[in-house]
């Protein structure tokens, strides 16, 4: 298994994989499969394309498969640039359970620490979402608080755990 920071050629292989996770687990992500099955090849090759402050993280199997991604993006206020965001975080289902989840968030985690200036960073998640949270908090993140209703999809509400680490 090989992680990576993706470039803007991989974006078929990104699009592909984000529209599986938005497809199996809509309730887990803030878009839908039907707005971004409309994004263009273009557009997706812009979302992924890596600069100071954002990367996405894909892991890809031997033969080159990607299998797993997930995005970080610092916050570049004057006085919140200390902080970091976790957006996307998915492995498609034939992947969970093998540590493929840990070996992404373990290396974003360590490529953030060597950013100067970063101090913690935070995501959400979906509070039924107990594999996740697990995954996080043996990782050192800590829940902080909740947002009742956070995500709406089909007229059903979505909580949200919010969880931070801090460096």
């Amino acid at each position: 298994m090989r992680i990576s920071i993706l470039q803007e050629s991989e974006a078929q292989a990104y699009q592909q994989v984000r529209l599986d996770g938005l497809r199996n687990d809509p309730g887990a992500f803030g878009s839908t499969y039907d707005r971004e099955v409309k994004f263009s090849l273009e557009a997706v090759a812009e979302r992924i394309k890596p600069s100071m402050d954002k990367f996405v993280l894909g892991a890809f199997g031997d033969e080159g498969h990607l299998f797993g991604v997930v995005t970080f993006m610092r916050d570049t206020g004057m006085k919140t640039r200390h902080k970091g965001h976790i957006f996307g975080m998915y492995v498609v289902p034939e992947k969970r359970g093998t540590g493929l989840g840990r070996k992404l968030v373990g290396e974003l985690i360590r490529k953030t620490r060597e950013m100067e200036g970063m101090e913690q960073i935070n995501l959400t998640v979906v509070s039924t979402n107990n594999n996740a949270k697990r995954l996080y908090l043996s990782l050192g993140f800590e829940i902080y608080g909740q947002e009742r209703n956070a995500l709406k999809y089909e007229d059903q509400y979505y909580d949200e755990d919010l969880m931070v680490l801090r460096f």
